[in-house]
């Protein structure tokens, strides 16, 4: 019985509630996520690449 009270108070909270974004609003939030997100990549990648230089660098001075 709880559970089906749950499931209608979710559904009408969603329905009657819930403010949705418009369709630029969510292009423009995607826009902004994937460049951070390239951002973010680049920037570790960066990292990545400077540590396994470093890395190499200590590995020749033993060998």
């Amino acid at each position: 019985m709880k559970l089906k009270l749950y499931i209608q108070e979710a559904f009408n909270e969603l329905v009657n509630k819930v403010t949705w974004p418009s369709w630029s609003d969510l292009q423009s939030s995607a826009i902004v996520v994937m460049i951070a997100s390239l951002i973010i990549a680049f920037t570790v990648f960066l990292m990545d690449e400077s540590f396994r230089s470093i890395m190499k660098m200590i590995y020749k001075m033993f060998y």
